[in-house]
């Protein structure tokens, strides 16, 4: 029988008082800002960090430039053989602490508000502990923040008790300037740190 060893080199076992930080990170050109909130996060003391990627968030970074464990969609089935084997989206959930989406996109925030679960990160959104924290970091096109859909479907994932960080005005890679770029990432681990103060760590 295939073990979570087997594909993850440390593992995904409790680690005694350590938070940790699942950072699910999406096809929005802030995925380009991974490595660097990664490493921000380690700095701070007593957390771990893995990170649950989609296939378009890959185009934006190297996985090498990211001082922790990747998981992408083809760990799911590299894990899963037969209905003894662990499944990889669960052991994630149970695994985090918090669940950080910084970016989240466009495409990503409609399939959560909609409850659709079509890879490794929406399958660990869909089976979340409501009970620990999941922030989220909106990122897209001004264009499509103003899109009246947007405002909706942010207000939905509010409602399920999700922590937005919001985003904000700046120029954009694309040319336009305006709403939409993600919060910086000072702001994000600034947000965590606060948590990680309260002692949301479970038991």
């Amino acid at each position: 029988m295939q073990t979570i060893s087997d594909v993850d080199d440390g593992n995904l076992t409790s680690c005694g008082s350590r938070f940790r930080v699942l950072v699910g990170v999406t096809g929005s050109v802030a995925a380009l800002k991974l490595p660097e909130l990664v490493s921000r996060l380690l700095e701070l003391p007593g957390v771990e960090v893995r990170v649950v990627t989609t296939a378009h968030a890959m185009h934006f970074y190297r996985p090498e430039e990211v001082s922790a464990r990747v998981y992408s969609d083809k760990n799911e089935w590299e894990m899963w053989k037969q209905r003894s084997d662990p499944v990889l989206h669960v052991e994630l959930r149970r695994w985090a602490d918090m669940l950080l989406i910084a970016p989240l996109d466009a495409n990503t925030l409609a399939k959560i508000a909609s409850g659709i679960c079509d890879n490794l990160l929406t399958c660990v959104v869909r089976a979340w502990d409501m009970n620990r924290p999941l922030m989220f970091c909106p990122a897209m096109n001004t264009a499509m923040w103003q899109h009246p859909i947007t405002a909706r479907q942010i207000a939905m994932l509010k409602e399920f008790g999700y922590i937005e960080v919001p985003c904000i005005v700046k120029k954009l890679v694309c040319g336009d300037e305006g709403k939409g770029a993600m919060a910086e990432v000072s702001t994000i681990v600034d947000l965590v740190k606060e948590h990680l103060q309260m002692g949301t760590v479970k038991e």
